[in-house]
């Protein structure tokens, strides 16, 4: 899942005063339903702003077991292990996944923000 800025911004550093207020908020929310509906152990998650300008952090179940027996930044390498065929992704499970995150994001509402939702999760 990612959580991305609304507005055009290269990242935190450059966020208003609003979505400072609200960024820390808003990742604690997505992160805590996505343990929910995930089952994982934590939820890892990582900025790089290297191919986009535009804010987005991926956020990346940690279970018990991973392919690979990736722990750390490993786990990110997991989405170019896939990309080269050398680990599987069941779709049906990945939609699943997907499916039941934005019906528990509707069921929780957004995340209470003085200044308004300067963010979205999306998968």
């Amino acid at each position: 899942m990612m959580l991305i800025s609304r507005r055009h911004v290269a990242g935190p550093a450059h966020f208003n005063e609003e979505e400072a207020e609200s960024f820390g908020l808003a990742l604690r929310h997505f992160e805590h339903v996505l343990e929910d509906v995930t089952g994982a152990l934590r939820i890892y998650t990582a900025a790089m702003g290297e191919s986009s300008r535009h804010f987005h952090a991926h956020m990346v179940p940690r279970y018990a077991t991973m392919p690979k027996n990736a722990t750390a930044w490993g786990v990110f390498d997991l989405e170019r292990a896939a990309k080269a065929g050398e680990i599987s992704v069941d779709p049906a499970e990945v939609s699943r996944v997907s499916e039941a995150y934005r019906l528990a994001l509707a069921a929780h509402g957004p995340p209470s923000l003085a200044g308004g939702s300067w963010f979205r999760s999306s998968s």
